[in-house]
């Protein structure tokens, strides 16, 4: 069944939590997600570097490549990324940067890395937004979103300007964004709830879901 979508529900439920409460009402459906990655595939040719670098990140974590682990997100950071690095360098200080905040919190992220987004609990939070503000403060909020997915993907969702926007989870400045993060994992995970009995395509339901996001919202290709 075709829904309106989140962007109406956002415009009159302006608070995260009244639209977690609207979810049951207006779903995702199967559809949506098949006719987003369509278009994605059609119109987006760097979903390559997202399959390199979640291959490049699988094999860096099981010590079965020459890359590390930094140079694995590097990947991807390069290009769906690209609009950060027009004002910050990625230059060696910023690599190892990256190398440090993935020491930092190796081992929450190894455990995201085993969990679900379905299986989110509350007292996640706060291992959560201390793990998002450390990457936030190295990538800004919306690559941190994206190497955190990589890291974790089933569990961390990703976002852009646009569609934090839409989920009334509008973005702040570098640093201050933690919460808002938090609120947008909590709406996914209820969109995911609509969704628990859909084959998603690609295999990933947080993946699909960005791709409708991403098309939508950013683009509006759909």
């Amino acid at each position: 069944m075709q829904v309106a979508g989140v962007c109406g529900l956002v415009a009159c439920h302006s608070t995260a939590g009244e639209f977690r409460e609207m979810i049951a009402h207006e779903k995702l459906s199967a559809d949506d997600l098949a006719q987003a990655h369509e278009a994605f595939e059609k119109n987006e040719s760097r979903d390559l570097f997202y399959r390199a670098a979640t291959e490049f990140v699988s094999l860096a974590l099981d010590g079965k490549s020459s890359l590390t682990l930094a140079e694995a997100l590097a990947v991807l950071l390069q290009t769906w990324n690209k609009s950060y690095y027009r004002f910050s360098p990625f230059d060696e200080k910023h690599f190892a940067d990256i190398e440090a905040v993935l020491k930092e919190h190796r081992s929450a992220l190894l455990q995201f890395r085993t969990q679900s987004i379905s299986g989110l609990d509350r007292r996640d939070e706060g291992s959560v937004r201390d793990t998002f503000h450390s990457f936030e403060e190295v990538l800004g909020p919306v690559g941190a979103a994206k190497a955190l997915h990589l890291l974790a993907p089933q569990f961390f969702p990703i976002w852009d300007t646009a569609i934090a926007k839409i989920y009334g989870c509008n973005l702040k400045r570098r640093g201050q964004n933690s919460e808002n993060y938090w609120s947008f994992i909590e709406i996914v995970r209820a969109v995911c709830q609509g969704l628990a009995q859909t084959e998603p395509p690609g295999g990933n339901l947080l993946k699909a879901i960005d791709e409708y996001n991403y098309c939508k919202y950013t683009k509006g290709w759909i």
